[in-house]
């Protein structure tokens, strides 16, 4: 199929990049123009970025320890959230997240606000643009829902999606950097995963080593400033967290998995796990055999982006950041050496995912995210089976396209 002839032109590519910037933008404005920043008789604009402030506060008190006792965290937070006494906060991350959020408790919560999502989103950015050069790209991923959506909850999808990103792009040439990237990234250990195995699978060694002494490191200067007991209050917290995840506490609606769809659907927790435990394995299959198969980085990044968002049950719509990576790859492999039937639709499905997903959940039980995800997965394996498959013929410049009956 001639490529001109497909609906994603790069018009309209820029009209809809255009129109969900500025609805954004719109919701953005009125949002601050309503709350307390503006009119004081508006409400107060808190996000998830107060937990990390809060317990921020704990650690320069140094009540690290105390910050995973659930009651007394919550105690404490609702005495600033006076309206919001019914909420129960939860503290879950490893003692490694504390060292990234210690110097907020310096700061007033707003400004602590603005100083965090400023700085790793500056470093998103950075990483982003060695990947995406075109400024329609760089318009497509300034209207990308994932970003507003990190940035409407104060998260840190752009800090974890950053580290990511700087791992993948630098592991063929600066594979030391590349180590020292997974191992910050172990802050957020389910979504490190997958990052060794798909070292072992290219016997990148050094970066492999390098990854695991620098957690490791991480890990003993937060235990040896924080204390050791914060180690265990963690693990601890796991438990607490997987109850949360397993009864709903936290909305399913927000958690693009396997487990959130089968549980919006009545399915039992047991069977819930099963389902998403099958579904996981074959998202690692997936990208072992990418990594394995293919000397594409661009396909390699994509796969194991794609498929660490499929890997763990404890997963929410903030980290669909990630995706900018994986469909900021695999366009520029499209780009380079061609589009096959779908991919591109696909793509449109990734972009828009993080904003249907929400709005589907909302108004019929279902969780759709890691339907797309599957989908993309899919697709970048049957693009690197295609670009080794031997009946390959062009079509064309810049198709790519199979004998008959082989698609």
């Amino acid at each position: 199929m001639d490529r001109n002839e497909h609906w994603l032109t790069r018009g309209r590519i820029r009209l809809y990049s255009f129109l969900m910037l500025g609805i954004f933008l719109l919701f953005s404005i009125g949002f601050v123009r309503y709350s307390n920043l503006v009119d004081p008789k508006g409400y107060s604009i808190y996000t998830d970025l107060f937990v990390f402030w809060g317990a921020s506060h704990f650690a320069l008190t140094e009540r690290a320890l105390d910050a995973y006792n659930i009651s007394a965290f919550s105690n404490e937070l609702r005495g600033v959230l006076p309206d919001w006494r019914a909420l129960s906060f939860g503290w879950f991350y490893p003692p490694t997240f504390y060292l990234v959020i210690f110097p907020l408790a310096v700061l007033p919560y707003f400004h602590a606000y603005l100083a965090f999502m400023s700085v790793t989103l500056g470093c998103f950015v950075v990483v982003s643009r060695n990947i995406i050069r075109s400024w329609e790209s760089l318009l497509c991923l300034a209207a990308f829902s994932g970003l507003w959506f990190n940035l409407y909850r104060g998260q840190n999808g752009y800090l974890t999606a950053a580290l990511a990103g700087a791992a993948l792009i630098s592991l063929e040439r600066r594979p030391i950097f590349s180590g020292v990237f997974i191992g910050l990234l172990s802050m957020k250990p389910h979504l490190a995963v997958l990052f060794p195995l798909a070292l072992i699978a290219v016997g990148a060694w050094r970066t492999f080593f390098t990854a695991v002494i620098v957690a490791l490191a991480f890990m003993s200067v937060s235990t040896v400033v924080l204390g050791s007991g914060t180690f265990a209050a963690w693990l601890q917290s796991i438990g607490q967290a997987r109850m949360w995840t397993e009864t709903g506490i936290v909305p399913w609606s927000e958690m693009p998995t396997i487990f959130s769809f089968l549980r919006l659907l009545g399915v039992p927790v047991t069977l819930a796990y099963t389902g998403h435990f099958l579904v996981a394995a074959s998202a690692i299959m997936v990208m072992w055999k990418v990594w394995r198969n293919s000397p594409s980085w661009p396909l390699r990044g994509a796969a194991l982006t794609t498929a660490t968002l499929l890997v763990s049950p404890y997963l929410f719509d903030y980290d669909l950041v990630w995706l900018t990576l994986p469909i900021a790859w695999f366009a520029k492999s499209g780009f380079e050496s061609g589009w096959l039937r779908g991919e591109r639709e696909v793509l449109v499905a990734a972009w828009l995912l993080p904003l249907l997903a929400v709005l589907v959940a909302k108004v019929v039980p279902l969780q759709i995210g890691p339907w797309v995800l599957l989908m993309l997965l899919w697709m970048i394996l049957r693009r690197v089976r295609i670009m080794r498959h031997p009946t390959i013929v062009r079509v064309g410049e810049g198709d790519l396209t199979m004998k008959l009956g082989q698609l």
